[in-house]
């Protein structure tokens, strides 16, 4: 039989015909007039060459090749309504895989309590993060594999973005450093040593960019490519850090830091999320990303004691 000269339609037609066993309420089950489901039905006859109703008595019956459609029939247009359906995403049971991008410092501040969600509500998921890159390298062809970036700015083509939570910068120095506090003096900071941070796809630290653009130019010592390398080293060395607030109160306990405010401060950082408009309907994307706003937001609320 050619696909093409079936009419979806009937079928429906057929299903109801098969389920009631009666013209006139299979018309009312589908909304359609007695004789507009009549025609169907002889159509139907026509096309399967068979009556599949006949009357006995006072009542109609299907026949056997009727019988043997009810079945199948109700399978092939469940699973057809199913393709024009929304899709829905059980954490609980969903093995999916899912590809995060982000810098260390977002992965030190939001993958633990994240995988605290995920572990408690999907317990079959994996999230891979992958290594960062800046937009000047995050080519068409790797954005297709990623379900969410963390990172600051709007340069991600085809992506949509939410903000995920804010922090300020400050100055990163090891418990007992010979300046210290000091380093809130403009001239202490511009004679202390610094550590840089220069991930990949920048030219450089984005707190330089921002002190070049008011002529200001600091000691740097040692350039390293991520936030925790940076911390690790002022942990160990006179080095000082110019890093995001929160990342240091993260690591202050275990790495023995002290954050001090600059004497140059260059305001609120925004950390954003950035999703696919390809996934802004996928329930999956929708669950992944309500968790991930959820643990960036929490960063905001102060922490009680006790």
């Amino acid at each position: 039989m050619n696909l093409n000269s079936i009419d979806l339609n009937l079928l429906v037609a057929l299903d109801a015909l098969l389920l009631e066993a009666n013209v006139s309420r299979a018309a009312m089950r589908i909304g359609l007039s007695q004789p507009a489901t009549s025609h169907a039905l002889q159509r139907l006859r026509e096309m399967l060459r068979d009556p599949l109703l006949v009357r006995v008595g006072a009542r109609m019956e299907l026949t056997p090749r009727a019988q043997g459609l009810r079945g199948p029939l109700a399978q092939a247009l469940d699973q057809l309504r199913g393709l024009f359906s929304p899709d829905v995403f059980d954490a609980l049971r969903s093995e999916r895989h899912f590809r995060l991008m982000m810098p260390d410092l977002a992965v030190e501040l939001l993958m633990p309590p994240l995988m605290e969600k995920v572990a408690r509500l999907a317990p079959n998921v994996r999230v891979d993060v992958v290594p960062w890159r800046g937009p000047a390298i995050f080519t068409a062809e790797f954005a297709r594999t990623i379900d969410l970036v963390v990172s600051i700015g709007d340069a991600f083509k085809g992506f949509h973005r939410q903000l995920l939570y804010t922090d300020r910068d400050a100055l990163a120095v090891r418990r007992g450093h010979p300046v210290g506090t000091k380093l809130k003096d403009r001239a202490d900071f511009l004679k202390a040593r610094h550590v840089a941070v220069i991930i990949r796809g920048q030219s450089e630290d984005l707190i330089d960019t921002w002190l070049h653009a008011r002529r200001i130019e600091r000691r740097i010592a040692l350039v390293v490519p991520g936030y925790i390398e940076a911390l690790h080293v002022a942990a160990r060395t006179d080095l000082v850090a110019f890093v995001p607030r929160r990342l240091i109160g993260a690591l202050s306990k275990q790495l023995s830091l002290v954050a001090v405010s600059p004497p140059l401060d260059p305001g609120v950082d925004q950390q954003f999320m950035f999703y696919p408009t390809r996934a802004q309907m996928d329930p999956g994307s929708i669950w992944l990303r309500n968790l991930m706003l959820q643990t960036g937001r929490a960063l905001e609320r102060p922490k009680t004691a006790g």
